[in-house]
């Protein structure tokens, strides 16, 4: 080996060994900020009795927050191409982290929910910021392995996160639920300042206001006519009026986008055909039958198992693990298959899963469930990395910022989405058997239908070119 090709191995190792770390500082963040979402619904009925209030009325502080982080996202980009990535990316971890504190010292509901509200904002930032800062500290080929790491918060945090915040609320109290993110927001705030390097545009432009109030507008009123959907209160017109309005807002938003020169969001990305199938159309489609199970099968094992809390959690321990599993594998799999295959192959293994997940009853021996979850939780890891790794396999340095919050923006519709479908679908099939609560058999159709939505996502795939995104997986296909 030549001198040359000795200095060249040796900075491909240093740049593989410094993305790698830039992800695990993200996915530290990343964890906190997904932990927090479902950790905190365990706590609702206590928190209630402690505020005097009753415990329907806790779920706005759930509501504010989604609804102020969707307000935000769109303004994520450009933030962190004006002021660096590194700084807002620090700023977001602060703000989420004192108002967690804040959170956890509330001793009444309005200061609950202006915490909340604030938690919210620092939230909107930390997701697409942080995708930015990994996406420009990591080469093509570096990508799998990258996206990878951050990608296991959203996997395992949805699922471990009910059983933490049982556990905690039981045995602590409430307040724990918040106070945990301040040792973890501290640690991400110092990693972040001693290993990720500063980045930022040398012309970000002006702030595109009128595109910003628009974009955040019609998000805001989407997610907030799922959300309702998922909650069934107040009839369908305040649903439907909010739908209609927030598609309206974001038609106008992209009509703004495309018309003017330096748009808060750069629509280009949704040309490039990996980013388009991987977040708009296909991917869209599959994360929505992804993020539709960790809400239903706590409810499976609670309402249609008669389980507890923490035994449904136990349950879902081997769902996690499934989820894990999958990460020494994942990288050789895409550079074996590529994206192509094992999009539609593991997307219909993860579909099947899902819908077989309707099936459980109380009798099922439990090796079998044991084994099922297992399998669901190995297909969504899998499925979860290569969408979103496929999703910026061919997008340019240029488009990152504007992609990475678009596909924040998508992530969110599609995970509040598949809550509302799964939900709609229970409560449907429970009112139609003249139920309150659904039964086994409602759980049965919930799951056959967010499988069917799976098994069709996943043919679509079919449509990518054999080759696409092989500069990032390493895939050789042979003609």
């Amino acid at each position: 080996m030549t001198a040359v090709e000795t200095v060249e191995k040796d900075g491909d190792a240093q740049s593989a060994r410094r993305s790698k770390i830039v992800a695990l500082v993200v996915a530290v963040s990343f964890f906190m900020q997904i932990l927090d979402g479902t950790i905190v619904t365990t706590s609702l009925p206590q928190m209630a009795a402690s505020f005097g209030v009753p415990t329907v009325s806790m779920s706005i502080g759930i509501t504010v927050y989604m609804l102020t982080m969707a307000a935000f996202i769109p303004l994520s980009g450009w933030l962190g191409d004006r002021y660096g990535a590194r700084r807002v990316f620090m700023a977001s971890i602060a703000v989420f982290t004192v108002a967690s504190l804040f959170c956890g010292l509330s001793g009444g509901l309005v200061e609950f929910v202006i915490a909340r509200a604030i938690q919210g904002a620092g939230s909107a930032l930390m997701t697409p910021v942080g995708r930015i800062i990994v996406l420009k500290n990591a080469r093509k080929s570096e990508l799998v392995q990258a996206i990878a790491l951050i990608t296991w918060p959203a996997l395992t945090a949805p699922v471990i996160g009910p059983l933490l915040g049982s556990v905690i609320t039981t045995y602590a109290s409430w307040h724990w639920n918040f106070l945990i993110n301040l040792p973890i927001g501290a640690l991400g705030m110092v990693l972040v300042w001693r290993f990720v390097p500063e980045q930022r545009e040398e012309d970000a432009g002006r702030l595109d206001m009128r595109g910003f109030v628009l974009s955040a507008a019609g998000l805001t009123l989407l997610l907030a006519a799922l959300e309702l959907s998922v909650k069934w209160h107040g009839g369908l017109l305040p649903v439907l009026l909010m739908l209609a309005a927030g598609i309206v807002l974001s038609v106008m938003a992209y009509r703004h986008f495309l018309r003017i020169d330096n748009p808060l969001l750069d629509l280009s990305s949704f040309r490039v055909p990996t980013f388009a199938i991987a977040t708009l159309s296909a991917g869209t489609a599959s994360r929505v039958a992804i993020n539709a199970t960790p809400f239903l099968l706590p409810l499976l094992f609670q309402l249609g198992f008669g389980l507890s809390s923490i035994e449904a959690g136990a349950y879902l321990l081997v769902y996690f693990l499934g989820n894990l599993g999958m990460k020494a594998v994942t990288t050789p799999l895409l550079a074996r298959l590529g994206f192509r295959t094992v999009l539609w192959f593991n997307g219909l293994i993860a579909a099947l899963s899902i819908a077989a997940c309707g099936f459980l009853a109380p009798e099922t021996p439990r090796l079998v469930i044991y084994a099922l979850l297992f399998i669901a939780g190995l297909s969504r890891s899998m499925e979860f990395t290569a969408l979103n790794t496929l999703a910026f396999a061919d997008i340019s340095g240029a488009q990152r910022s504007s992609a990475s919050t678009l596909s924040s923006m998508l992530q969110q519709v599609s995970m509040l989405l598949g809550v509302a479908i799964a939900a709609a679908v229970l409560n449907v099939s429970a009112a139609v058997r003249g139920l309150g609560d659904p039964g086994l058999i409602d759980f049965r159709w919930a799951f056959v239908v967010i499988g069917i939505i799976g098994v069709v996502s996943s043919l679509r795939f079919l449509q990518l070119e054999h080759d696409a995104g092989a500069e990032v997986s390493g895939h050789k296909f042979e003609r």
